[in-house]
């Protein structure tokens, strides 16, 4: 059955001899003053109830907690399938003075579950007894209460009544008056009203007659001109008729003529888009032989700056020489130091694989574990359907591994970051491997340039070597001391001693092409002060045999293959070649190679520029 219950709960504070707090809690029912049921809970019953049912709340704050239950219950009572209930279940048939649990359930499809189990005592005689005497005395007290208010108001119902009857006669004294004044003041206007009415109705007859005669003659007007107005829209009429017939052929034209234009225009239309195509195709061309021109023009640009460069005269040579074998050997050490990186790289890369394929295996390893967990979780499920005497225990047990599951999937989720991290990471250092191939290959590019720059200067060199050959006569000392050689040393030294045979360096072979140019002096010694090494060879008679550890020792000491300190001095005007492009690199290679127009020969001073500029 169900009932109405009074829930009544007070938190008790007793301080003698010991200051304690009691929680009392009281049901009763409206209907049945017998109806008494006490629960009295101190601080150490519920500790123990506390163990026993699972509760994580304190003692301070259990009493609010089982408000908010009860008012959960009360909000539910109305509907069909309410989702919390308050069950009053006895061990006796009836409820007769035998204990009773006060049980708050909440239901759901899958099971009913109890949120708190309270057992209340029922009340003795003198209990009973002493809550009918509160209850008593609180009636009396209304009693009292409402006694005092029903004469009050009476007093002032009496009061109000009075008033309203004194008022109520005045204002039937107000009314007699104001109907005397009304009857007056309505004969008065009747009077007055029907006087009006008389010369009224003599003026609106002689009006009327007047109207009469003025609509009898404005009748007449209007006939006259209505005919009239007959005879022009008839002739309108006849005329509008022709203009019709006229517009009608016009039309059946206009509509010949609309159809032979429309089919114009379909065929004007083709031609349009067909033009139109024409135009694209036709700007299509005009964009790439407008590139075409600007390259041209580039070109044109380019060949010109190198036509001024080529004028340009042959005093920086030196300098430009040891230039390039600076920019040789940077880019050496440049080529070496990028190889180091990238390998270094490369073992970053795998050791970064190693991690991850590390980091995958863990992340195995915790969905085996979340598996297995789940597992558990259906086997626990199983056990719970048929142990229900064992609920608490087993809900703790779920919350732990709850808990757990919880822990693996986040320790999870961090992993997969991690992973995303790593694999940034990796792509990151992919790009870095990617930049540093492509500045490997700029670099081999560059050294390939440099490597064809020094064959091509090489080339010029000997083909201008024999133009003075030819030029000049021989002398007797430039014959005598360079007798393999047409410009009095050796193109291609061969070292005896070693065994070593191979093309001359473009330093060594600038150094042959000095000798000749200042040989016109009349001085048949070399202007360019070599080294003791270099000096005492050219002295000697035999400029062919040349000491291989000599060549050896030059190399390694950094000598610079016998010019003069002078020619290697870092001058302030000169610009570092290293922050320059390679197109500007290129020019300034070729700069102190080229010969000018002076020392050209007729049919070398016509070639263009291009032919200069080998690959």
């Amino acid at each position: 059955r169900r009932l109405n219950v009074r829930v009544n709960i007070e938190l008790l504070s007793i301080s003698n001899p010991v200051h304690k707090k009691d929680l009392a809690v009281r049901l009763t029912d409206d209907t049945d003053p017998f109806f008494l049921y006490n629960l009295v809970i101190s601080e150490e019953d519920f500790q123990s109830l506390k163990s026993q049912q699972g509760l994580l709340v304190d003692f301070s704050a259990f009493p609010q907690k089982f408000i908010d239950l009860l008012q959960q219950c009360i909000q539910e009572q109305n509907k069909d399938i309410p989702r919390f209930l308050l069950q009053l279940v006895s061990s006796a048939p009836a409820l007769d003075h035998t204990p009773v649990s006060l049980n708050v359930v909440e239901t759901n499809p899958f099971k009913h579950l109890t949120h708190l189990s309270l057992k209340f005592l029922p009340g003795t005689d003198a209990e009973i007894k002493k809550f009918l005497a509160n209850c008593l005395k609180c009636l009396k007290e209304d009693k009292i209460m409402l006694e005092e208010k029903l004469k009050k108001t009476e007093e002032d119902l009496s009061r109000q009544l009075s008033y309203t009857q004194q008022s109520l006669a005045e204002k039937s004294r107000e009314l007699d008056k104001l109907k005397n004044e009304w009857t007056s003041y309505t004969t008065a206007l009747s009077n007055k009203h029907s006087q009006e009415l008389t010369s009224e109705k003599e003026r609106a007859l002689q009006a009327q007659t007047q109207y009469q005669q003025q609509h009898e003659q404005q009748k007449k007007e209007l006939e006259n001109l209505h005919q009239k107005s007959i005879q022009q829209l008839q002739n309108r009429l006849s005329e509008l008729e022709v203009i019709n017939k006229d517009l009608t052929e016009r039309r059946y034209k206009g509509d010949s003529t609309v159809r032979e234009l429309k089919a114009k225009l379909s065929g004007l239309e083709d031609e349009c888009q067909r033009a139109k195509q024409e135009v694209l195709s036709l700007r299509r061309e005009n964009t790439t032989l407008d590139a075409e021109c600007h390259e041209k023009e580039k070109l044109i640009n380019q060949l010109q700056t190198r036509v001024a460069v080529l004028e340009q005269e042959i005093k920086d040579k030196d300098q430009l020489v040891t230039r390039t074998k600076e920019v040789l050997d940077a880019t050496q050490e440049q080529k070496v130091i990028l190889e180091e990186s990238t390998e270094e790289k490369q073992r970053h890369i795998e050791k970064l694989e190693t991690t991850i394929k590390s980091l995958s295996a863990e992340l195995l390893k915790a969905n085996e574990i979340i598996k297995k967990l789940q597992g558990d979780l259906k086997t626990l499920m199983s056990k719970l359907k048929l142990k229900n005497t064992v609920t608490i225990q087993q809900e703790k047990l779920l919350a732990e591994k709850e808990e757990k599951l919880q822990k693996e999937q986040r320790e999870s989720q961090e992993m997969g970051q991690c992973l995303r991290m790593k694999e940034q990471e990796v792509c990151k250092l992919q790009e870095q491997l990617e930049s540093t191939i492509q500045k490997l290959e700029e670099s081999k590019q560059l050294l390939k340039t440099n490597e064809n720059v020094i064959t091509w200067l090489n080339r010029q060199l000997s083909e201008v070597q024999m133009a003075k050959k030819l030029d000049t006569p021989a002398s007797a000392p430039a014959a005598g001391r360079a007798a393999g050689s047409p410009l009095g040393m050796p193109d291609r030294p061969s070292f005896h001693s070693s065994g070593i045979s191979h093309p001359i360096s473009p330093l060594y072979a600038f150094q042959n092409f000095l000798e000749p140019t200042h040989s016109k002096n009349g001085n048949p010694q070399c202007p360019v002060q070599l080294n003791s090494q270099l000096s005492k060879l050219s002295r000697c008679s035999d400029a062919h045999t040349v000491p291989a550890a000599a060549h050896a020792a030059n190399k390694e000491n950094g000598d610079q293959l016998g010019l003069e300190s002078k020619y290697f001095k870092k001058k302030d005007d000169s610009i570092p070649l290293r922050g320059l492009s390679q197109n500007t690199l290129n020019m300034e290679y070729l700069r102190p190679y080229l010969p000018s127009k002076a020392q050209l020969s007729p049919k070398a001073a016509g070639t263009p520029a291009s032919a200069y500029f080998p690959g």
